[in-house]
Protein backbone atom coordinates (compact mmCIF):
# COMPACT_ATOMS: atom_id res chain seq x y z
CA UNK A 1 0.00 0.00 0.00
CA UNK A 2 3.00 2.32 0.86
CA UNK A 3 5.80 2.98 -1.70
CA UNK A 4 8.77 4.67 -0.68
CA UNK A 5 7.71 8.13 -3.45
CA UNK A 6 4.50 8.32 -0.44
CA UNK A 7 6.90 8.18 2.17
CA UNK A 8 8.85 10.73 1.09
CA UNK A 9 5.25 12.56 0.96
CA UNK A 10 5.03 12.30 4.74
CA UNK A 11 5.62 15.34 6.87
CA UNK A 12 3.16 14.69 9.66
CA UNK A 13 4.91 14.24 12.95
CA UNK A 14 1.95 14.23 15.20
CA UNK A 15 -1.78 14.36 14.78
CA UNK A 16 -4.63 16.73 16.95
CA UNK A 17 -6.87 14.32 18.58
CA UNK A 18 -9.87 17.05 18.61
CA UNK A 19 -12.01 15.10 20.73
CA UNK A 20 -14.75 16.94 22.33
CA UNK A 21 -13.00 20.62 21.33
CA UNK A 22 -16.66 21.75 20.40
CA UNK A 23 -17.56 22.17 23.64
CA UNK A 24 -15.10 24.47 24.96
CA UNK A 25 -17.53 25.24 28.16
CA UNK A 26 -17.63 21.63 29.36
CA UNK A 27 -13.92 20.59 29.36
CA UNK A 28 -14.00 20.52 33.47
CA UNK A 29 -17.43 19.28 33.64
CA UNK A 30 -16.16 16.19 30.77
CA UNK A 31 -12.63 15.67 33.23
CA UNK A 32 -14.73 14.75 36.51
CA UNK A 33 -17.17 12.66 34.63
CA UNK A 34 -14.97 10.99 32.74
CA UNK A 35 -12.46 10.68 35.81
CA UNK A 36 -15.57 9.04 38.35
CA UNK A 37 -16.39 7.02 35.40
CA UNK A 38 -12.36 5.44 35.08
CA UNK A 39 -11.69 5.05 39.08
CA UNK A 40 -15.34 3.14 39.16
CA UNK A 41 -14.29 1.03 36.10
CA UNK A 42 -11.71 0.32 37.61
CA UNK A 43 -13.11 -0.64 41.19
CA UNK A 44 -15.91 -2.51 39.77
CA UNK A 45 -13.35 -4.82 37.26
CA UNK A 46 -10.74 -5.19 39.86
CA UNK A 47 -12.86 -6.11 42.69
CA UNK A 48 -14.95 -8.75 40.29
CA UNK A 49 -11.16 -10.43 40.01
CA UNK A 50 -10.53 -10.34 43.46
CA UNK A 51 -13.64 -12.15 44.33
CA UNK A 52 -13.33 -14.86 40.93
CA UNK A 53 -9.91 -15.57 42.45
CA UNK A 54 -10.64 -15.83 46.27
CA UNK A 55 -13.90 -17.13 46.48
CA UNK A 56 -14.53 -20.75 46.03
CA UNK A 57 -17.54 -20.85 44.50
CA UNK A 58 -16.70 -19.11 41.67
CA UNK A 59 -13.93 -21.42 40.20
CA UNK A 60 -16.47 -22.56 37.46
CA UNK A 61 -16.03 -21.67 33.93
CA UNK A 62 -18.30 -18.91 33.60
CA UNK A 63 -16.83 -16.90 36.49
CA UNK A 64 -12.92 -17.80 35.05
CA UNK A 65 -14.24 -16.42 31.43
CA UNK A 66 -15.97 -13.13 34.00
CA UNK A 67 -12.62 -12.85 35.08
CA UNK A 68 -10.84 -12.75 31.86
CA UNK A 69 -13.54 -10.23 30.92
CA UNK A 70 -13.33 -7.99 33.72
CA UNK A 71 -9.15 -8.30 33.54
CA UNK A 72 -9.32 -7.15 29.94
CA UNK A 73 -11.56 -4.09 30.28
CA UNK A 74 -9.51 -2.94 33.12
CA UNK A 75 -6.69 -2.64 30.42
CA UNK A 76 -9.20 -1.48 27.39
CA UNK A 77 -10.45 1.49 29.91
CA UNK A 78 -6.72 2.51 30.70
CA UNK A 79 -5.94 2.05 26.60
CA UNK A 80 -8.16 5.15 26.29
CA UNK A 81 -9.13 7.15 29.37
CA UNK A 82 -5.91 8.28 30.84
CA UNK A 83 -5.09 9.99 27.86
CA UNK A 84 -8.38 11.19 27.28
CA UNK A 85 -8.35 13.03 30.90
CA UNK A 86 -4.78 13.91 30.59
CA UNK A 87 -6.05 15.71 27.44
CA UNK A 88 -9.24 17.42 28.79
CA UNK A 89 -7.62 18.62 32.22
CA UNK A 90 -4.13 20.52 30.11
CA UNK A 91 -5.93 21.45 26.71
CA UNK A 92 -3.50 19.42 24.98
CA UNK A 93 -4.53 17.50 22.50
CA UNK A 94 -1.61 16.35 20.02
CA UNK A 95 0.11 13.25 20.02
CA UNK A 96 2.76 12.03 18.24
CA UNK A 97 2.27 9.50 15.27
CA UNK A 98 4.30 6.89 16.94
CA UNK A 99 2.21 7.09 20.31
CA UNK A 100 -1.27 7.30 18.40
CA UNK A 101 -0.06 4.18 16.49
CA UNK A 102 1.09 2.65 19.77
CA UNK A 103 -2.57 3.60 21.59
CA UNK A 104 -4.63 1.73 18.46
CA UNK A 105 -2.51 -0.47 18.76
CA UNK A 106 -3.67 -1.75 22.21
CA UNK A 107 -6.63 -0.71 21.87
CA UNK A 108 -7.35 -3.03 18.39
CA UNK A 109 -5.73 -5.57 19.65
CA UNK A 110 -8.42 -5.75 23.18
CA UNK A 111 -11.24 -4.71 20.73
CA UNK A 112 -10.43 -7.87 19.36
CA UNK A 113 -9.84 -10.07 21.73
CA UNK A 114 -13.01 -9.05 23.77
CA UNK A 115 -15.32 -9.57 20.98
CA UNK A 116 -13.54 -13.61 20.65
CA UNK A 117 -14.03 -13.66 24.31
CA UNK A 118 -17.32 -12.46 24.51
CA UNK A 119 -18.26 -15.03 21.64
CA UNK A 120 -16.39 -17.84 24.22
CA UNK A 121 -18.87 -17.15 27.34
CA UNK A 122 -21.56 -17.21 24.85
CA UNK A 123 -20.49 -20.61 23.80
CA UNK A 124 -19.81 -21.76 27.50
CA UNK A 125 -23.99 -20.80 28.26
CA UNK A 126 -24.50 -22.89 24.91
CA UNK A 127 -22.99 -26.27 26.45
CA UNK A 128 -23.96 -25.47 29.84
CA UNK A 129 -28.17 -24.72 28.91
CA UNK A 130 -28.23 -26.67 25.21
CA UNK A 131 -25.96 -29.69 25.81
CA UNK A 132 -25.39 -29.90 29.80
CA UNK A 133 -24.07 -33.46 29.60
CA UNK A 134 -21.04 -32.67 27.55
CA UNK A 135 -20.46 -29.53 29.51
CA UNK A 136 -18.35 -31.37 32.09
CA UNK A 137 -16.05 -32.80 29.63
CA UNK A 138 -15.80 -30.02 26.95
CA UNK A 139 -15.22 -27.18 29.55
CA UNK A 140 -12.32 -28.93 31.68
CA UNK A 141 -9.82 -26.55 33.08
CA UNK A 142 -7.59 -27.34 30.66
CA UNK A 143 -10.39 -26.03 27.56
CA UNK A 144 -10.86 -23.16 29.39
CA UNK A 145 -7.30 -22.12 29.37
CA UNK A 146 -7.21 -22.72 26.09
CA UNK A 147 -10.22 -21.20 25.47
CA UNK A 148 -9.52 -17.95 27.09
CA UNK A 149 -5.27 -17.79 25.78
CA UNK A 150 -6.40 -17.95 22.44
CA UNK A 151 -8.94 -15.29 22.76
CA UNK A 152 -5.72 -13.10 23.72
CA UNK A 153 -3.66 -14.31 21.93
CA UNK A 154 -6.34 -14.28 18.66
CA UNK A 155 -6.99 -10.67 19.69
CA UNK A 156 -3.46 -9.37 19.49
CA UNK A 157 -2.16 -11.78 16.73
CA UNK A 158 -4.62 -10.37 14.28
CA UNK A 159 -4.74 -6.87 15.49
CA UNK A 160 -0.62 -7.34 14.24
CA UNK A 161 -1.55 -7.38 10.75
CA UNK A 162 -3.83 -4.68 11.10
CA UNK A 163 -0.95 -2.74 12.88
CA UNK A 164 1.36 -4.11 9.78
CA UNK A 165 -1.18 -2.42 7.01
CA UNK A 166 -1.44 0.78 9.12
CA UNK A 167 2.38 1.01 9.18
CA UNK A 168 1.99 1.48 5.50
CA UNK A 169 -0.55 3.90 5.24
CA UNK A 170 1.48 7.82 4.05
CA UNK A 171 0.30 11.00 5.98
CA UNK A 172 0.78 14.36 4.26
CA UNK A 173 -1.89 16.46 5.74
CA UNK A 174 -4.22 17.93 7.08
CA UNK A 175 -3.49 16.18 10.98
CA UNK A 176 -6.88 16.58 12.74
CA UNK A 177 -8.32 13.29 13.90
CA UNK A 178 -11.75 14.22 14.96
CA UNK A 179 -12.45 11.85 17.17
CA UNK A 180 -10.78 10.99 20.77
CA UNK A 181 -8.88 8.56 20.67
CA UNK A 182 -6.87 6.76 17.51
CA UNK A 183 -9.13 4.59 15.96
CA UNK A 184 -8.84 2.59 12.71
CA UNK A 185 -11.64 4.69 10.53
CA UNK A 186 -10.23 8.02 11.36
CA UNK A 187 -6.80 7.13 10.46
CA UNK A 188 -7.29 5.66 7.60
CA UNK A 189 -9.62 8.99 6.02
CA UNK A 190 -6.47 11.04 7.47
CA UNK A 191 -4.05 8.43 5.13
CA UNK A 192 -2.70 9.61 1.58
CA UNK A 193 -3.64 6.77 0.09
CA UNK A 194 -6.24 5.59 -2.30
CA UNK A 195 -9.77 6.38 0.03
CA UNK A 196 -11.77 3.24 -1.64
CA UNK A 197 -8.69 1.26 -0.72
CA UNK A 198 -8.81 2.08 2.70
CA UNK A 199 -12.07 1.60 3.11
CA UNK A 200 -12.42 -1.88 1.75
CA UNK A 201 -9.31 -2.23 4.68
CA UNK A 202 -11.44 -1.04 7.52
CA UNK A 203 -14.24 -3.15 6.53
CA UNK A 204 -11.99 -6.55 5.44
CA UNK A 205 -10.01 -6.04 8.75
CA UNK A 206 -13.96 -5.94 10.90
CA UNK A 207 -15.22 -8.73 9.30
CA UNK A 208 -13.06 -11.83 11.02
CA UNK A 209 -12.64 -10.19 14.75
CA UNK A 210 -16.40 -8.38 14.62
CA UNK A 211 -18.69 -9.95 12.38
CA UNK A 212 -17.72 -13.26 12.59
CA UNK A 213 -17.75 -13.27 16.85
CA UNK A 214 -20.88 -11.49 16.73
CA UNK A 215 -22.74 -14.24 14.18
CA UNK A 216 -21.08 -17.18 16.55
CA UNK A 217 -22.74 -15.61 19.66
CA UNK A 218 -25.91 -14.79 18.25
CA UNK A 219 -26.56 -18.66 16.66
CA UNK A 220 -25.73 -19.76 20.37
CA UNK A 221 -28.03 -17.68 21.87
CA UNK A 222 -31.04 -18.73 19.06
CA UNK A 223 -30.04 -22.40 19.93
CA UNK A 224 -30.01 -20.90 24.41
CA UNK A 225 -33.44 -19.47 23.43
CA UNK A 226 -35.00 -22.09 21.79
CA UNK A 227 -33.94 -24.75 24.34
CA UNK A 228 -35.19 -22.48 27.38
CA UNK A 229 -38.55 -22.45 25.87
CA UNK A 230 -39.27 -25.85 25.69
CA UNK A 231 -38.68 -26.47 29.07
CA UNK A 232 -40.94 -27.54 30.99
CA UNK A 233 -40.58 -26.43 34.29
CA UNK A 234 -41.11 -22.82 35.16
CA UNK A 235 -38.23 -22.47 37.31
CA UNK A 236 -35.93 -24.15 35.35
CA UNK A 237 -36.78 -21.55 32.42
CA UNK A 238 -36.21 -18.90 34.88
CA UNK A 239 -33.16 -20.04 36.60
CA UNK A 240 -31.45 -20.63 32.32
CA UNK A 241 -32.50 -17.04 31.43
CA UNK A 242 -30.80 -15.42 34.77
CA UNK A 243 -27.31 -16.99 34.19
CA UNK A 244 -27.66 -15.88 30.59
CA UNK A 245 -29.19 -12.01 30.69
CA UNK A 246 -26.44 -10.66 32.06
CA UNK A 247 -24.32 -11.49 28.91
CA UNK A 248 -26.74 -10.95 26.51
CA UNK A 249 -27.13 -7.37 27.61
CA UNK A 250 -23.45 -7.31 27.43
CA UNK A 251 -23.08 -8.43 24.16
CA UNK A 252 -26.41 -6.35 22.77
CA UNK A 253 -24.80 -3.06 24.08
CA UNK A 254 -21.11 -3.82 22.92
CA UNK A 255 -21.71 -5.50 19.59
CA UNK A 256 -24.57 -2.99 18.77
CA UNK A 257 -22.42 0.16 18.79
CA UNK A 258 -19.08 -1.52 17.15
CA UNK A 259 -21.31 -2.75 14.49
CA UNK A 260 -23.25 0.66 13.33
CA UNK A 261 -19.41 2.40 13.75
CA UNK A 262 -17.33 -0.14 11.66
CA UNK A 263 -19.63 -1.74 9.46
CA UNK A 264 -21.93 1.17 8.52
CA UNK A 265 -20.45 3.75 5.90
CA UNK A 266 -19.11 6.90 7.65
CA UNK A 267 -21.68 9.68 6.49
CA UNK A 268 -20.29 13.25 7.62
CA UNK A 269 -24.10 13.68 9.41
CA UNK A 270 -23.13 10.48 11.06
CA UNK A 271 -19.85 11.71 12.58
CA UNK A 272 -20.87 12.57 15.45
CA UNK A 273 -23.29 9.84 15.98
CA UNK A 274 -20.71 7.39 15.84
CA UNK A 275 -18.34 9.35 18.14
CA UNK A 276 -21.12 8.89 20.89
CA UNK A 277 -21.07 5.50 20.26
CA UNK A 278 -17.26 5.15 20.67
CA UNK A 279 -17.99 6.16 24.35
CA UNK A 280 -20.63 3.43 24.77
CA UNK A 281 -18.31 0.99 23.91
CA UNK A 282 -14.96 2.34 25.32
CA UNK A 283 -16.09 4.11 28.34
CA UNK A 284 -19.72 2.88 29.05
CA UNK A 285 -19.60 -1.02 28.56
CA UNK A 286 -16.07 -0.90 30.75
CA UNK A 287 -17.96 0.47 33.57
CA UNK A 288 -21.59 -1.01 33.50
CA UNK A 289 -20.00 -5.05 32.92
CA UNK A 290 -19.06 -5.00 36.83
CA UNK A 291 -22.81 -3.10 37.53
CA UNK A 292 -24.55 -6.10 35.29
CA UNK A 293 -22.81 -9.34 36.39
CA UNK A 294 -22.82 -8.32 40.17
CA UNK A 295 -26.48 -6.81 40.60
CA UNK A 296 -27.94 -9.90 38.25
CA UNK A 297 -25.93 -12.37 39.57
CA UNK A 298 -26.75 -14.09 42.77
CA UNK A 299 -23.39 -15.74 43.47
CA UNK A 300 -21.37 -12.93 43.02
CA UNK A 301 -23.60 -10.90 45.54
CA UNK A 302 -23.09 -13.56 47.85
CA UNK A 303 -19.59 -13.55 46.79
CA UNK A 304 -19.28 -10.22 47.85
CA UNK A 305 -21.23 -9.89 50.96
CA UNK A 306 -19.08 -12.82 51.97
CA UNK A 307 -15.98 -10.50 51.28
CA UNK A 308 -17.14 -7.21 53.00
CA UNK A 309 -18.43 -9.63 56.01
CA UNK A 310 -14.39 -10.66 56.51
CA UNK A 311 -13.42 -7.58 55.41
CA UNK A 312 -15.43 -5.73 58.35
CA UNK A 313 -14.36 -8.59 60.81
CA UNK A 314 -10.48 -7.83 59.90
CA UNK A 315 -10.35 -12.22 58.86
CA UNK A 316 -9.52 -10.68 55.15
Amino acid sequence: MGNPEQANETSITEFILLGFGTLPELQILLFLLFLVIYIATMAGNILIMVLVVTDQHLHTPMYFFLGNLSCLETCYTTTILPRLLASLLTGDRTISVTGCFTQYSFFGSMLATECLLLSVMSYDRYLAIVKPLHYAARMSGRSCLQLAGGSWAGGFLGNSITMLLISQLTFCGPNAIDHFFCDLNPLVKLSCNDPQLMGMLSLTLSFPFLLVPFLLTVMSYIYIITTILRMSSTTGQQKAFSTCSSHLIVVSIYYGTLLITYMFPTAHTLRDFKKVLSVTYTVLTPLVNPLIYTLRNKEVKEALMKACRKFMLGQW
